[in-house]
């Protein structure tokens, strides 16, 4: 009797254990710490960002990196002669200048700010106006990011797990840009983290299901924006474990999803609302990808998770926030990158997003790296939104205004004017930097500018022209590149 009962004792207790674990809610938020272009960076340690990789044969873009950069670019404008691109490499006096180092970095400014096919017409409003400068482009079939379309054939690239037909066409056109060249010192991959860690926005995710935080059939996913600022901590590191609200509204989506060892995969949406990168309030906004996806990693102890969200972009949209989110010039001069080169460059490379009356893409395939720690993920107590400063106001006004006009002159072929009041094309600020430069004068009467200002520094509109121009061909071929950006 006693060894019946042993018996039955010990197949009770085996079948008890052949019985799987009995599913529970489960939660696992993060918030990001490192958001930017999913761009693969080839260059050796030690080696500098501009010289040639596995990535940039080429090297990178060094546009105005010099004067000898400057004087190519000045010279492909037969209208300057060459007194005006001499003195605008050297402005006369300049060591007499208050502000030497502003005086040449505002008259390079306004001079590169004009470069079209005759005189007066706005480089940065008007880019198809101006030559294509060559912008070095990524030769690597190395990338990260996603096959969009389903077709292995397409997209040029494999990942480097192996998979293929990746499409992240933005890193073929823009990976070879010297300010996206390195996460880990590019100036503007270092700025767009640097700007959201300090507060200009917050981006979170939150992942759920019912079965297992490793391994979950039937999974949701949530990323979108908070109100909440990141907290850092005394190493200025993004510190986890903290509590973040998430906003429901514009920049948030939910998506269904699969998670397999800690891999999770979600599905593909016809369009996917996250914050976007930048690094200014007026840069920010919906980045509404379309057809698009998100795939996370999460680490075992569930400390840390990286991955892409991605899909297609308007190639215009992406050109616009990068080169008006202070002015297309101050970009180019400081980081020695042109947007004119990258606006052929988005163009020769769109891949989605077709127009059916045009049959023009105005797509673009691209993706955003991710790096996340945990944190806690709550849906807010009242109703919150996107946070926005009454003192960036004018400031998105203007940045809406310009990026307006920038369109309508692309996809019009018509010149635009720079509307006032915006900053775009260095004005007031050259005339108000070179005010003792001895050679003022000079500079006001030889270059263009959207207005004047009077004797008490006023702004004077110019009379619009009585009919605008447009544009049909004036380069011919596009050019890829042609070593270090000429």
């Amino acid at each position: 009797m006693r060894l019946r009962y042993c018996l039955l004792a010990s197949t009770i207790v085996a079948c008890a254990l052949a019985q799987p674990a009995v599913s529970a809610p489960w939660t696992r938020g993060f918030v990001v710490r490192d958001y930017g272009f999913a761009f693969r960076y080839g260059g050796r340690p030690g080696v500098a960002e501009t010289a040639p990789a596995a990535d940039c044969a080429r090297g990178s873009a060094t546009h105005f990196n010099d004067e000898a950069e400057m004087r190519t670019a000045l010279s492909r404008q037969p209208w300057r002669s060459s007194r005006e691109i001499e003195a605008i490499i050297a402005p006369p006096g300049i060591e007499k200048a208050r502000l030497p180092t502003y005086v040449r970095f505002y008259v390079w400014g306004r001079a590169v700010s004009y470069r079209g096919w005759r005189k007066g017409i706005e480089t940065y409003v008007n880019p198809f106006a101006a030559h294509d400068p060559g912008q070095p482009q990524v030769v690597s079939r190395i990338s990260d990011g996603f096959d969009l379309d389903g077709n292995p054939k397409t997209g040029g690239f494999t990942s480097a797990e192996g998979v293929r037909g990746i499409d992240n066409a933005l890193y073929r056109a823009w990976g070879c840009d010297a300010p996206f060249r390195n996460p880990a010192s590019g100036t503007l991959d270092l700025r767009e983290n640097t700007q959201m860690q300090e507060g200009l926005y917050t981006v979170v995710i939150r992942i759920s299901g019912n079965q297992d935080p490793r391994n979950d059939s039937d999974a949701t996913v949530e990323i979108g924006y908070s109100p909440d600022k990141i907290v850092r901590d005394a190493r200025a590191n993004v510190a986890p474990d903290y509590s973040y609200r998430i906003v429901k509204s514009e920049q948030y989506t939910r998506l269904k999803a699969k998670i397999r060892n800690g891999v999770v995969e979600t599905e593909q949406v016809d369009r996917l609302h996250v914050p976007r990168i930048g690094w200014f309030p007026d840069q920010m906004g919906d980045a509404d990808f379309h057809k698009g996806r998100l795939s996370l990693t999460i680490a075992a102890d569930g400390r840390a998770a990286s991955g892409f969200v991605g899909g297609y972009r308007k190639w215009l949209d992406l050109l616009a926030e990068n080169t008006f989110a202070q002015t297309g010039a101050e970009q180019g001069i400081r980081d020695h990158e042109d947007a004119v080169g990258l606006y052929y460059a988005l163009k020769r490379n769109a891949d989605g997003m077709t127009d059916p009356k045009t049959g023009h893409n105005t797509g673009i395939s691209m993706a955003y790296r991710i790096a996340a720690v945990p944190a806690h993920v709550v849906d807010p107590a009242k109703p919150a939104q996107v946070r926005r400063l009454p003192a960036d106001e004018e400031r998105n006004k203007g940045f809406e205004t310009v990026k307006a006009a920038m369109i309508r002159a692309v996809t019009t072929r018509t010149v635009q004017d720079v509307p006032l009041g915006t900053g775009e094309g260095q004005f007031p600020a050259m005339e108000k930097t070179i005010a003792d430069l001895p050679s003022r004068d000079f500079f006001l009467k030889t270059f263009d500018a959207p207005g004047r200002l009077d004797d008490q520094g006023n702004v004077v509109p110019l009379a619009p022209d009585a009919k605008p121009d447009r544009q049909v061909n004036i380069n011919g071929p596009a050019t890829v590149a042609s070593g270090n950006a000429r």
